[in-house]
């Protein structure tokens, strides 16, 4: 029996398919949630007294370094001068103070990097964001990362490379037959 040899080809490297991995951009520091509910009375009621009180009291030493997401999960009417006080407590010790849950300061992190980035180098490509990373993505961060890349790629997809779902194509650029 005559053994052939056979080439194994990569058609994904010939594709010239570019893979995005939205991992790349995330800041990797630890976000803690700071619910103003737990200091209110009754879960609802901002008292100023008791409030400034039990921030005074409150052990901010273990924000250290860390990114502070402040939010309140009840449906209370919070007054602006909560959040600044919080924010003056945290102000020497926290890496980053941020209004909103945990989700949302992973968001505005990523925003922060993605607006960095120069997505003109994408221009006329075919794009693939990444479907599965280490970390858990919000939604958010792939919308925000599809609005930065349409102006500029000729095709955007979303998964892995063996399995993707198209998700945009430009006008004009229309698969013959």
């Amino acid at each position: 029996m005559e053994r052939q040899d056979t080439v194994i080809e990569n058609k994904v490297a010939k594709s010239g398919l570019v893979t995005l991995d939205l991992q790349n951009w995330y800041s990797d520091v630890d976000i803690v949630a700071f619910d103003l509910k737990e200091y209110l009375h009754m879960e609802f009621i901002l008292r100023e007294k008791a409030f400034r009180d039990t921030l005074e009291e409150h052990d901010w030493s273990q924000y250290h370094g860390k990114v502070l997401a402040v939010y309140c999960s009840t449906d209370a009417i919070i007054a602006s001068w909560a959040y600044m006080l919080v924010a003056a407590h945290a102000k020497d010790i926290a890496a980053d103070v941020v209004f909103g849950k945990p989700d949302d300061v992973v968001f505005e992190r990523f925003r922060q990097a993605l607006d960095e980035e120069d997505w003109s180098d994408y221009a006329g490509k075919r794009v693939l964001l990444k479907g599965c990373s280490d970390i858990e993505l919000p939604p958010s961060v792939y919308l925000y990362a599809t609005q930065k890349l349409l102006p500029y790629v000729d095709r955007l997809m979303y998964g892995e490379a063996c399995s993707f779902v198209p998700v945009y194509r430009a006008q004009g650029k229309r698969k013959p037959g």
